[in-house]
C-alpha cells in the first residue's frame, strides 16, 4: 500500500500497449473507428494482460488528446475508463500537451505515485486525425502574431521543420532522408524479428467493405529508395527539405500504459519494465519547436546527476528527420547510432500526436529487457508551440558488470 508520508517512492512502467497506427483519412484503416474505441481497445488490453491487477485498484485513467472535441472529447480519461469495463470508483481525466500528451499522462500521475496518493494507474493518448486535423476549431488568438509573439511559421509544424533546417545548416536533405531509410530499414527488422507484434493489440474494424482486423501498422514503407525520397515534393517550402518521406504522416492510433509505485508493483507480482529516473519539459522559440528536446534533455541530465554517455538507449520521436539529427548533432552521437531508436521510428510506423510518448516508452521498455548491459534509457520529443519533453528511465534488467 503507499505510505502515508509523503516521502518520495519509486514509479514503475508495469506494461504498455498500443493500437496499431493507421494512415489517417478515408482510405485508412480506422477512417470508420471511433477515436474512444481505439483508447478503450488498448486499455481493456492491459487489464487482459495483467490478470493479477484487480480493475478496482487503478487509481486515476489518464487519456490525452490533442483534438479534445467529438469522439475525443467529453473527458476522455473518464469515459474510457467506464467504455473499458472499469468499475465505476475509478476517476480519469483529459490532458493536452500536443504530442506530448500521452508522455504527459504518464508523468503527471506518476508524481501522483510519486508523492503517495495513487498506487496504480492507467496513462495513455490517442489521436484520430482522419477524424479531427491538429488544429480543427481552434482559435488562435490574434495577438499571436499581430503582437509578433511568435514567428507565423511557427503555426505551422513543416515550416517549424525548414526553420531547423536554415538552424542548422549542417543537416541536409541527404542527411534527413539517410536517417529516414536507416528508420523504415530498422523498423521492418524490429517487425520481422517480432517484436513490433509483442507491442500491439489487434483492432476490428468496420468499413462499406465490411468487417476487417488491424493487426499492423499501416504506414511502414519497407524498400523505400533515397532515389524514392528524392523525387518527392517539399509542400512547406520551394525546394525545401522537408518531404513526407523524412517527416512522420498523419495518423490514427492509441496507447496505454500500466504504472505503479514499486512497492506496489511488488505486492501485486505485476512486471516491472523500467523504473523511472526522473523527466523535464523546457520551452524553446515556437518557431523552431523541434529543437524542444535538446534543452528538455540537458534539464533532467542536471536535475538527476547523469551524463548523455549514461545513457545507453534513445527513443526520440521522429516528427522530423531533422529534429532527430539536431538532438543527436548537439550531443556529438553520430546519425546512425545503435543506440537510438533501435525498432526504427516515427517516420516508418507513424506518430498519432498525443499517443506517441507511451509508443516510445512502450519500445524502451521491451529494449531493457532485450539489453542488459544497458542501465538508463530516455524517451524523448518535440511539441508544438515550442517545447520539448524528455523521460529518463532506468533498466530493472541491469546487469552492471557481471
Amino acid at each position: 500500500m503507499a505510505s502515508t508520508t509523503s516521502n518520495q517512492r519509486n514509479v514503475v512502467f508495469v506494461d504498455g500497449i498500443r493500437t496499431p497506427f493507421g494512415k489517417a483519412g478515408p482510405k485508412g484503416i480506422y477512417a470508420d473507428t471511433r477515436a474512444d474505441d481505439l483508447v478503450v481497445k488498448a486499455i481493456r488490453e492491459l487489464m487482459r494482460r495483467n490478470p493479477q491487477l484487480d480493475p478496482a485498484r487503478v487509481d486515476e485513467v489518464a487519456v490525452a488528446a490533442t483534438t479534445q472535441t467529438g469522439d475525443q472529447g467529453l473527458t476522455i480519461g473518464r469515459t474510457s475508463a467506464i467504455l473499458a469495463g472499469l468499475p465505476e470508483s475509478v476517476p480519469g481525466f483529459a490532458i493536452d500537451r500536443m504530442c506530448a500528451g500521452a508522455m504527459t499522462a504518464v508523468t503527471t500521475t506518476a508524481s501522483g505515485i510519486g508523492f503517495g496518493q495513487y498506487d496504480v494507474v492507467i496513462a495513455g493518448g490517442v489521436e484520430h486525425m482522419g477524424r479531427h486535423p491538429m488544429g480543427e476549431g481552434a482559435d488562435p488568438n490574434p495577438r499571436f502574431l499581430a503582437d509578433k509573439l511568435v514567428d507565423p511559421s511557427a503555426l505551422v509544424m513543416g515550416n517549424t521543420a525548414e526553420n531547423l533546417h536554415d538552424r542548422f545548416p549542417s543537416i541536409t536533405k541527404a542527411r534527413t532522408d539517410a536517417y529516414a531509410i536507416n528508420s523504415q530499414n530498422k523498423y521492418d527488422a524490429a517487425k520481422k524479428a517480432g517484436w513490433i507484434a509483442d507491442t500491439l493489440v489487434p483492432v476490428a474494424t468496420r468499413s462499406a467493405a465490411g468487417w476487417g482486423l488491424a493487426t499492423e501498422d499501416e504506414p511502414p514503407r519497407p524498400g523505400t529508395t533515397i532515389e524514392d525520397l528524392a523525387k518527392l515534393k517539399t509542400p512547406f517550402r520551394p525546394a525545401g527539405r522537408i518531404t513526407a518521406g523524412n517527416a512522420a504522416g498523419l495518423n490514427d492510433g492509441a496507447t496505454a500504459a500500466i504504472l505503479a509505485g514499486e512497492d506496489t508493483a511488488r505486492e501485486l507480482g505485476l512486471p516491472i519494465g523500467m523504473r523511472m529516473v526522473g523527466f523535464a519539459f523546457q520551452g524553446v522559440d515556437p518557431a523552431v519547436m523541434g529543437i524542444g528536446p535538446v534543452p528538455a534533455t540537458e534539464k533532467v541530465l542536471a536535475r538527476t546527476g547523469l551524463s548523455i554517455d549514461d545513457i545507453g538507449l534513445f527513443e526520440i520521436n521522429e516528427a522530423f528527420a531533422v529534429q532527430v539529427l539536431a538532438f543527436l548533432e548537439h550531443f556529438g552521437i553520430a546519425d546512425d547510432d545503435p543506440r537510438v531508436n533501435q525498432w526504427g521510428g516515427a517516420i516508418a510506423c507513424g506518430h498519432p500526436l498525443a499517443s506517441s510518448g507511451v509508443r516510445l516508452m512502450t519500445q524502451l521498455s521491451h529494449q531493457f529487457t532485450q539489453n542488459p548491459e544497458v542501465r538508463y534509457g530516455l524517451t524523448t520529443m518535440c511539441i508544438g508551440l515550442g517545447m520539448g519533453g524528455t523521460v529518463i528511465w532506468e533498466n530493472p534488467n541491469f546487469e552492471g558488470d557481471k
